[in-house]
């Protein structure tokens, strides 16, 4: 993120942390000051726990209301090979890990995906899961607890659990109900400013 943008934030930080407060993915000025004063995550558009890794975030998105990595512990990675989007209202819980590439099996110092890892709107990934490349979940997925995600479940509606990640309950969609934040951010960013931060995204 660039300084300007950075500034703006700055400047705007009271506002966003007052529209912010209460949601799953609020922003405060420690987050803020941590990330982009002691520079832990500082690449992120996003608030992200100072002992959570993310990189690559050239090569993520995320959607409104979501702030993966917020939650301590967690591990996400991406590159141009394996990209990663998570959609709106999209939790995730401590010590998860999500891989958006992998290291080739015959030669290690080499790294592959075969497709991007999505995970779509309305989803929840429990603590200490680990979500693999070329990983699709649709809407409303749940992950399980301790969790390894090795396939796809694109048909979303479901709880998913064990290792390899398998069905373990349907989620009738009648039943799902899909909140919005009366303010959208997309992290850090309001809808405009991620529209124009987006550009120099390469996802």
């Amino acid at each position: 993120m660039n300084w300007k943008l950075k500034l703006k934030l700055l400047v705007t930080l009271g506002k966003r942390i007052r529209q912010t407060k209460g949601t799953a993915a609020p922003i405060t000025f420690r987050s803020f000051f941590i990330q982009y004063f002691l520079k832990f995550n500082n690449s992120c558009y996003w608030p992200v726990h100072f002992s959570s890794r993310v990189l690559g975030v050239e090569y993520i998105r995320i959607g409104e209301g979501s702030a993966p990595g917020l939650s301590h512990g967690c591990y996400i990675f991406a590159s141009e090979v394996g990209r990663i989007s998570i959609g709106r209202y999209s939790i995730v819980a401590p010590n998860v890990c999500i891989a958006g590439f992998n290291h080739c099996l015959t030669d290690y110092t080499s790294t592959e995906a075969k497709g991007p890892l999505i995970i779509g709107n309305y989803c929840w990934v429990g603590a200490n899961a680990v979500v693999l490349p070329n990983v699709e979940l649709g809407d409303h997925t749940v992950v399980a607890a301790g969790a390894v995600v090795t396939k796809s479940f694109p048909q979303g509606y479901c709880v998913i659990g064990g290792n390899p990640a398998r069905v373990i309950k349907e989620i009738p969609k009648a039943d799902c109900i899909e909140r919005k934040n009366d303010f959208e951010y997309h992290g850090y960013l309001t809808k405009l400013e991620f529209e124009k931060y987006i550009e120099t995204l390469m996802v």
